[in-house]
């Protein structure tokens, strides 16, 4: 079913996030893919991402937990479907509720790997956990709870008129 990265399905519209957004040019610009059940993403930090000298900044280290998940959030509910990620009615996911445990501190010198697995799909929500681990070795682990875009983000014009 899906070929590319997740993030390559998304619309225009759903493209400018400054961790998954491929038309962010500033942004970190993650992937993800499916590998069997789980989804795998990887980044290479930068100089600027240090925390302290050798180590990755914590906020960074959310930010790919939280992208990774959302992306999966995403991906899974297609799959789920039965349906290509390029197909409509558009299935995006925002985050409702991020955690994220720090387990030790993340390198910053040698790519990072991000691992997601579904816990839940219910309804509009998807539950998400992750690790985020160098060389194997776990450095954080989150959960992000995620839930489907509404209609009236994705097609203002669907939005009903309240007064």
């Amino acid at each position: 079913m899906i070929q590319g990265a997740f993030q390559d399905y998304y619309s225009e519209q759903f493209s400018h996030c400054y961790g998954c957004g491929r038309l962010n040019d500033r942004g970190l610009q993650i992937k993800t893919y499916w590998d069997g059940d789980e989804t795998v993403s990887t980044f290479q930090p930068r100089p600027y991402h240090t925390a302290i000298p050798g180590y990755v900044y914590g906020g960074l280290i959310a930010s790919l937990i939280d992208c990774h998940s959302t992306g999966t959030a995403a991906a899974a509910a297609y799959r789920a479907a039965g349906r290509n990620m390029d197909t409509e009615p558009i299935l995006r996911f925002l985050t409702a509720s991020l955690h994220v445990d720090y387990l030790r501190p993340t390198p910053i010198d040698k790519p990072i790997e991000i691992r997601g697995w579904v816990e839940e799909i219910k309804g509009r929500k998807v539950v998400v956990k992750s690790s985020l681990s160098v060389d194997g070795e776990i450095c954080a682990r989150g959960e992000v709870i995620a839930v489907q875009v509404p209609e009236d983000l994705i097609d203002p014009d669907s939005a009903t008129d309240e007064k």
